[in-house]
């Protein structure tokens, strides 16, 4: 059981504008529901666009201070804030497991403690946040490059992730000197509200971090398009980044776009069959499989194809459902019953062109628990291969040669996550060149480090969270030019007045 009590924490509202709570004035309002139970835990009133509108404002008004302090100020302050997370570490993942439905054993495990190593490693980060050295490239002046926050940026992040998106939108753009509006899914106000909470418990100024929690067509839209907000960063769907990108195009944002994907698991016959398997069940399954690097396509060479479907098939049916905050639990409900009912109608639609191997149904429970399920037998041009599909369903499909494994792989609209399992490292590195994707994993399949940068190819979009390539993004380089010479008259000049 849980002791996280919603209305002790959100009684004044979900929007956190300049520091504290407020109610929303959109005029309407959005349950919070528990996805293991189906049962409401918290309701409260949408952002509109005046919500907005005070957040920008909020942001922009804390803006000069913020962007003013020194690095080390904006370092000590970060460090702070990694103390206060750690501190509250049980009360994020006991949030984050209720409103996502998450097994406890990952909120605590895998959530949290990566969302309380982000904020120590971007405080170190605003430490080293520096240009190219000063040097004399014209022989006559002096360059140098700064690097200077942007201004307020906007965000948007999705419910998969809520606690640890967010931390990824935060996080960088505050090192970096620049102030934030997130907001989160409608669906998933909580642990945003509390970083946003646990920033100023740390002593970061008001109006640095805002959030507003609305729905995408109206609170999303407005922040996108706002003439006051500089950048944008979404992560979501593939064709909600559309949108978002033709929004921000009208008032020429800088944007970041972190979009769908659909994993390809390549595995030669030469790699080790049970971490393989094993490697896959835990790849597809994470978060229920909704995640955007969850392991969606395997691809088997076929020596190794039968039994790593027999293999596979055997672990998903031991994987226990059941109530999240059972620490034996491994696989919670998906987000929603009408989540659950658009995986079940892949599934379902794929009978008639492919074999379900295992599960392919709901779970007998109020929850909206899908249980884990393989599917063999698919077309690579099928809907089941190509589309993303953000359950708990891994398809299989068997290749020959290494050349039509990687081909394989690469050929859908998305490149954000891949793996390759082998024991040959020339054929490993071979993969890890080819395969089209923003991170490509060898003999493993989900890890990420605060160090290392996450972002996609293709439809999967463009720019990166993490790493100090993220904390880069959040910066205008300007180039800044001294005349060293004290000439009034300049040669260069005669190629616009005179003579030499």
């Amino acid at each position: 059981m849980h002791n996280f009590q919603a209305q002790d924490h959100f009684a004044e509202g979900a929007q956190y504008i300049a520091g504290r709570l407020t109610e929303g004035t959109s005029g309407r309002t959005q349950a919070v529901v528990d996805p293991a139970t189906g049962d409401t835990v918290h309701t409260y009133e949408l952002a509109g666009e005046k919500d907005v509108d005070a957040a920008v404002a909020a942001a922009a008004h804390a803006f000069p201070e913020w962007a003013g302090a020194t690095p080390g100020e904006r370092s000590d302050a970060l460090h702070r804030f990694a103390a206060v997370l750690a501190d509250r570490a049980e009360e994020f993942a006991q949030a984050e497991s209720l409103q996502c439905g998450k097994p406890i054993k990952l909120s605590r495990e895998f959530d949290v403690p990566g969302t309380v190593d982000n904020a120590a490693f971007f405080a170190g980060a605003a430490r080293h946040l520096q240009g190219q050295s000063a040097g004399e490239y014209s022989g006559d002046h002096t360059s140098y490059i700064r690097r200077e926050p942007i201004g307020v940026v906007g965000s948007i992040a999705p419910w998969n992730y809520p606690l640890q998106m967010a931390a990824w939108k935060v996080l960088p753009a505050i090192a970096a000197g620049n102030t934030i509006v997130l907001k989160p899914a409608e669906l998933t106000p909580f642990t945003s509200l509390l970083f946003a909470q646990a920033a100023t418990e740390a002593g970061i100024p008001d109006g640095v971090v805002n959030i507003v929690s609305g729905a995408g067509r109206d609170a999303g839209e407005r922040l996108v398009g706002h003439p006051d907000v500089a950048m944008t960063s979404f992560t979501g769907s593939t064709g909600v980044g559309k949108r978002v990108a033709e929004i921000a195009t009208a008032t020429v944002k800088r944007l970041h776009l972190e979009l769908g994907g659909k994993a390809p698991f390549v595995v030669f016959d030469d790699a080790d069959l049970e971490a393989a398997v094993h490697g896959a069940v835990a790849g597809a399954l994470i978060n229920t499989g909704q995640d955007c690097t969850a392991a969606t396509r395997a691809y088997v060479q076929r020596p190794l194809y039968d039994a790593f479907v027999e293999g596979v098939a055997e672990l998903m049916e031991s994987v226990r459902l059941g109530d999240p905050f059972d620490p034996s639990t491994d696989l919670g409900p998906l987000i929603s019953h009408v989540h659950r009912d658009r995986v079940a109608g892949f599934v379902d639609r794929a009978r008639s062109y492919a074999r379900v191997v295992t599960g392919g149904e709901p779970l007998a429970h109020p929850g909206a628990f899908y249980k884990p399920t393989l599917i063999a037998d698919a077309a690579q041009d099928s809907e089941i291969v190509q589309s993303e599909i953000f359950g708990p369903v891994l398809v299989v499909l068997p290749f020959d040669s290494d050349e039509e494994g990687i081909r394989l792989a690469n050929d859908t609209p998305y490149g954000l996550a891949a793996s390759a399992w082998s024991r040959d490292v020339f054929r490993a590195n071979r993969a890890t060149r080819e395969i089209k994707a923003g991170c490509v994993w060898v003999n493993d399949h989900i890890p990420i480090l605060s160090e290392m940068p996450h972002g996609g190819y293709k439809a999967s979009g463009y720019g990166k969270d993490m790493s100090a390539y993220s904390f880069e993004e959040y910066t205008q380089v300007k180039h800044v030019m001294f005349d060293n010479t004290a000439v009034v008259r300049k040669d260069w000049h005669r190629t616009i007045f005179g003579d030499r």
